[in-house]
């Protein structure tokens, strides 16, 4: 009987990390800038996951797992913002992107000229539009993981496609409309 919910407390895990591993550490390595510290957060997670209590059959798992990521990730700069020398402040770099995965070479070229475009847009709206269109999430459910309104994230997504829409006008890449 023990070793049966054992078994099903295993295989439980094994299908979270599947589903959900690569996701978080998409978030937590463009929050830190940084693969092995983001492995970490995202370990740090699953360790948390498993210390909570929650169980297969939870709707909100993903929300959870992604709320705790983010909040982890930024407690880990807040800290190491703490302990930087102050000749470091005005050193700040951006994270670099992930080499996606082999695909068409119109399509990596579109999604590198996304990614340059969002580089431009502020940190809050590049957040919510990755939440929204990378890992899916509804408005309410990005609101819960960010802590913000569900109006707020609206606003920040239809403004950041707003912007995007005219960075890629203004390279002639997208026709008037």
């Amino acid at each position: 009987m023990i070793q049966d919910q054992d078994d099903s407390l295993v295989e439980w895990l094994r299908s979270v990390l599947r589903d959900y591993e690569g996701a978080l550490l998409r978030v937590a390595v463009r929050i830190l800038g940084d693969v092995e510290r983001g492995r970490d957060v995202v370990q740090e997670t699953f360790l948390r996951l498993l210390k909570s209590g929650r169980r297969c059959g939870d709707d909100h798992l993903a929300e959870w797992l992604f709320t705790v990521c983010r909040n982890r990730a930024l407690d880990v700069c807040r800290k190491e913002r703490r302990m930087r020398p102050l000749s470091e402040h005005g050193e700040e770099s951006q994270p670099s992107r992930e080499p996606t995965p082999s695909a068409l070479a119109a399509r990596r070229e579109e999604a590198g000229q996304v990614a340059a475009a969002l580089k431009h847009l502020p940190a809050n709206q590049q957040e919510v539009l990755r939440l929204k269109f990378q890992n899916g999430f509804s408005y309410k459910e990005i609101a819960r993981i960010t802590g913000l309104s569900v109006s707020n994230v609206g606003f920040l997504i239809h403004t950041g496609i707003q912007d995007l829409r005219r960075q890629f006008r203004a390279k002639g890449l997208l026709g008037r409309a």
